[in-house]
């Protein structure tokens, strides 16, 4: 067993842009060889970093070339863990379980790209991936903005809103939180947000109805407590999935905003 955030193997993966390069790393998380994929641009350069953590669960949410390659061509190199048990990652996905490791040990994988400026780390999540930033944020000392895109911020919340998926909740878990309260309430990151050090940009269309706005203002009304530093960009008139030329334009407004921390 290789210590976490060693690399094992590495290959190319196509690319959906020709300045971009892409490739599929294989690296070591709690003694399990988990994959991800790796964009960085093709000119030589020093860039800051990005940890894109997806959402979803198993093929659900699965990363996307096209969306970490679109984050890498305005100058960042990114790492997409999948997270374990996917694409043919050892364990299984946990959904904010220990799996959480795979995303804290992500930031060793990034750290070890030569063209990665490492006092300057970034995380960018979605959806499920706000829950494993947030718990990135805690568990590292060395994560310089947070970014929560339509993120989940308290895993017992969602169980409660999201009807469709307590059969999978309950599965991966192992119950409800009723029967089991202690396995909700540890991959809650709500409670441990005052060991946030990085500052937290909270983005959320007020009409979604995946990840209710309400998670976004629980993240909010948490971080204003501990006299956190943050900042919140909401939408009035969009759901869970932003329109993709307005969406194209967050990324710009995203990527500036963290070069400005």
């Amino acid at each position: 067993m290789k210590s976490d955030g060693t690399i094992e193997s590495r290959r190319a993966y196509p690319s959906p842009n020709p300045h971009i390069r892409l490739e599929e790393i294989t690296y070591w998380s709690d003694g399990l060889k988990v994959k991800g994929l790796l964009a960085e641009p093709m000119a030589e350069g020093n860039y800051e970093g990005i940890i894109y953590l997806r959402g979803g669960i198993q093929h659900v949410g699965m990363v996307r070339p096209a969306r970490i390659a679109q984050f890498a061509s305005h100058g960042f190199v990114v790492f997409a863990p999948y997270y374990r048990g996917n694409r043919g990652g050892e364990g299984l996905d946990e959904f904010a379980g220990s799996d959480r490791q795979d995303a804290v040990n992500a930031v060793d994988v990034l750290k070890q790209n030569r063209q990665v400026k490492k006092e300057r780390i970034h995380l960018f999540a979605f959806s499920r991936g706000g829950i494993m930033a947030l718990w990135t944020a805690i568990l590292r000392e060395d994560i310089t903005t947070v970014v929560t895109w339509s993120g989940i911020s308290d895993v017992i919340f969602t169980y409660k809103e999201r009807k469709d998926l307590r059969r999978m909740m309950k599965r991966v878990i192992g119950g409800s939180p009723n029967n089991m309260p202690d396995e909700y309430r540890d991959r809650t990151a709500l409670f441990r947000v005052n060991e946030i050090n990085a500052t937290v940009l909270i983005i959320h269309g007020m009409k979604d109805d995946n990840v209710s706005f309400e998670q976004a203002i629980l993240l909010e009304d948490t971080l204003r407590e501990h006299g956190k530093q943050y900042e919140t960009w909401f939408f009035p008139d969009y759901t869970h999935h932003i329109p993709p030329a307005a969406n194209r334009q967050l990324v710009r407004d995203v990527s500036d905003w963290m070069r400005r921390q």
